[in-house]
């Protein structure tokens, strides 16, 4: 068999069905989904697997009668409720009423001008029979609290900013909720919270799912989550299905953690031969507006190593992240890089990668744009060894050349990912401060981004500050690991000890949870065989 595949969960007729489904590049070129087949009935959860780029929002996507810029339909049929999504009027009539998206960026999908519960009431309104204020009101309330979100003035007053990325997510979800979609299309809806917090969006998900009146389609790469609640999972490569079946779990690892590596090929001659320096952080205090963020932070970061910090959601992760990028104005304290032989004055040694790719690249802007900016203004350039250095870049982050012409929409989330590293990576830094990069890769694409950095770090003598929900990353590619709550620095020392014999109740609540849900994977037979 072939990429003909047809996956239909046990259950009635198919809620959404995808007959023969090809996308390909408007331009023209080889299609980025090729012949897909699959079927969802209502009570059924199907499951999507494969490498970032293999075409699984792409697929997704479809359901929603939406296909990424630059791209086109070329051949197939979609089918939900009966309805073709992309005819335009049905497209109207199915949208947050039978089949609404969560994505792996909520947010992205919350207006940053408006309170949450002006979200919630506008989108109760647009897909629900509620009209009256009173009708509204008590559907905003019944939807936060089915969300495990206080359903309280205070906190319907909020806007996007003043709440936590697991806050956010599950207001997100509630706005997909809204209309009681009958087909739920979910994207990663767990990438970038901790995993206490994911673990709780798991359950949460489950318990929506379980009814039994719902259909959905999961995008993950969380094998353990796919394993607990898909009845089905197909695996893409290339735009292709090339394998199905039901999914499997392993028995948990009770010791999860490997020791995290001193040092990797060649680092000592590197090292040796590089200069002597340090990010040091002492009492660093910022606040957004009046409301307190990080109190008294310090921490020391050797170059050419690698430290990881993580903390739960809302702890104040990505804040220390914009501060030692000193893109918080309001902070206090010091952030200072000291290194022997560097002069002032020449490009900024701290370069932050910041989580959401999509909101770091200029949507109208080129790839080439994007990379060749900061090559001509670093050593100054020409045209063409900018051009030739940009090639290079996206070689080191495992993306082609072609890659250049396109625009971020045309990207997948890790291509994104990739070129915003590589963006960074042509300023020049001696500090990369990596905000939850791997957050929206799979499990192979992080890994291969994870040993860049470990590569960069040892060739380079680059010091690496990772912000970071995944446990594991942090145990096999970090030295130290820096723990944060409510704004503090509440654990701190050797990742080892750390991970393996966590001190602080938050560091062992954290590591628990990863604990108890890394090891599961779902087992799909090859479809090639």
């Amino acid at each position: 068999m072939t990429g003909d595949a047809t996956v239909r969960p046990s259950g009635e007729d198919p809620l959404a069905e995808i007959g023969g489904l090809s996308l390909g590049p408007v331009s023209g070129g080889p299609p980025v989904l090729h012949d897909a087949h699959l079927s969802v009935p209502l009570g059924g959860v199907l499951g999507l697997v494969g490498r970032s780029g293999s075409g699984k929002s792409s697929l997704a996507y479809s359901l929603l009668g939406h296909v990424r810029p630059g791209l086109e339909v070329r051949a197939g049929t979609v089918r939900v409720a009966g309805l073709d999504p992309f005819v335009r009027r049905n497209a109207r009539a199915l949208r947050g009423r039978v089949v609404s998206y969560l994505g792996q960026d909520p947010a992205a999908s919350l207006n940053p001008a408006l309170r949450i519960g002006t979200q919630l009431a506008e989108a109760v309104r647009l897909r629900s029979s509620a009209t009256s204020a009173s009708q509204v009101r008590r559907r905003v309330d019944g939807l936060l609290r089915s969300v495990r979100l206080p359903a309280d003035p205070a906190f319907r007053r909020r806007l996007p900013r003043q709440v936590s990325g697991g806050q956010a997510q599950r207001v997100a979800l509630a706005i997909a909720l809204a209309g009681s979609p009958r087909l739920l299309v979910l994207d990663e809806p767990t990438s970038g919270l901790d995993t206490v917090l994911a673990d709780g969006m798991r359950d949460l998900l489950a318990e929506v799912l379980s009814d039994g009146d719902r259909a959905a389609l999961l995008v993950s790469h969380d094998p353990a989550w796919i394993a607990s609640v898909a009845d089905e999972v197909i695996r893409l490569e290339a735009g292709r299905i090339v394998g199905a079946g039901p999914p499997r779990a392993s028995v948990p690892d009770p010791r999860p953690f490997a020791s995290a590596p001193a040092a990797g090929p060649g680092a000592e001659s590197a090292r040796s031969a590089a200069p002597v320096g340090a990010l040091s952080v002492r009492g660093l205090a910022a606040a957004h507006g009046r409301v307190p963020v990080l109190h008294d932070v310090s921490l020391t970061a050797p170059a050419g190593s690698c430290t990881a910090v993580v903390g739960p959601s809302g702890s104040g992760k990505t804040t220390l992240a914009r501060c030692l990028a000193g893109l918080h104005r309001s902070a206090r304290g010091s952030v200072e890089w000291r290194e022997d032989g560097v002069e002032r004055g020449r490009a900024a040694p701290v370069q932050l990668v910041a989580q959401d790719a999509r909101g770091a690249l200029n949507p109208r802007e080129s790839v080439s744009a994007a990379l060749l900016r900061p090559l001509r203004g670093v050593g100054r350039r020409s045209a063409g060894d900018a051009s030739r250095e940009a090639v290079r870049l996206l070689g080191l982050v495992g993306l082609d050349a072609d890659v250049l012409a396109r625009r971020p929409g045309e990207l997948s989330g890790g291509q994104r990912q990739r070129v915003a590293l590589a963006r960074t990576l042509a300023a020049g830094p001696r500090v990369l401060v990596c905000d939850e990069i791997t957050s929206a890769l799979d499990p192979q694409t992080a890994g291969g981004v994870l040993d860049l950095l470990d590569s960069l770090r040892h060739t380079l003598g680059v010091t690496v500050v990772m912000v970071t929900h995944d446990l594991t990353a942090a145990s096999g590619h970090a030295q130290r690991v820096v723990v944060l709550d409510a704004g503090r620095v509440v654990e701190a020392g050797a990742a080892d000890r750390v991970l393996r014999t966590p001190e602080h109740p938050v560091t062992r609540a954290l590591v628990a949870h990863a604990a108890s849900a890394a090891p599961a994977v779902p087992a799909v037979p090859d479809l090639r065989r």
